[in-house]
């Protein structure tokens, strides 16, 4: 473990504990998080136990927990569940060869705030981490259609479908979207411009087209008017009107 610590004077950056048992993705991790200029790595862990060893010991709060879920003696959703019952501030994003619905909405039910697939996993994971800790939930297209159709089938095969478009909305919105990209969405469904949706909710314009962006990435779209015609297609939007 290599644990760097914050000069008093610093900038806040963000402490980043790894648990993947492939050396060479944890090698990857590593070099993407120590270029970064807003994160710093505390170290890594190869299997479940020695990350819940480290979670109990440590005197460093871990910012961000990447996991993946298949570990040699166990799931990663263990070590998930530990983090974000010891340190509610911390923020598990998976990052995991498994696509299907059930380890989807386990981690998420666990307390991740992102899940990307190791096959679409960006170049620069520090990036991702960076914008996941300024409010978005990153995961990846395939595994949001997937996610969102499973919402949407469990919404109508257990409710009224005039009630179906806002309470799956309600349910699907919170686990799959930050709070802030479900306004942004909200707001770019009723007409608002970038400019508007900044100054409506305090935010600079960069930040607004980065929710955007996050959104046309959960997607799978690539104008305001996809996002909003499959937002609405989902249910995490009701019908304009």
């Amino acid at each position: 473990m290599n644990i760097e610590a914050l000069d008093a004077g610093t900038a806040r950056r963000w402490g980043v504990l790894v648990v993947e048992d492939d050396s060479r993705a944890r090698a990857f991790f590593e070099a993407s998080v120590q270029r970064s200029a807003s994160l710093f790595w505390l170290g890594s862990a190869g299997t479940v136990q020695e990350a819940l060893a480290w979670l109990a010991r440590t005197t460093t709060i871990p910012d961000v927990l990447l996991v993946d879920l298949g570990m040699p003696d166990g799931s990663g959703l263990d070590v998930i569940r530990d983090a974000v019952a010891r340190f509610p501030g911390c923020e598990p994003l998976v990052i995991s060869v498994f696509g299907d619905e059930e380890n989807v909405l386990s981690s998420i039910e666990a307390g991740a705030v992102g899940y990307i697939h190791k096959d679409a996993a960006p170049e620069d994971i520090a990036q991702t981490i960076v914008e996941m800790k300024a409010g978005a939930s990153p995961i990846s297209p395939m595994i949001a259609r997937r996610v969102l159709a499973k919402y949407r089938s469990l919404q109508l095969a257990g409710t009224p479908v005039a009630a179906a478009p806002e309470a799956a909305a309600a349910s699907a919105a919170p686990s799959l979207l930050s709070a802030r990209e479900h306004e942004v969405l909200t707001l770019i469904a009723r007409g608002f411009s970038y400019a508007e949706i900044a100054r409506l909710k305090g935010l600079s314009v960069h930040t607004v087209q980065t929710h955007i962006k996050n959104l046309y990435g959960k997607l799978a779209v690539h104008s305001k008017s996809e996002a909003v015609f499959e937002a609405t297609r989902l249910g995490l939007l009701s019908h304009p009107g």
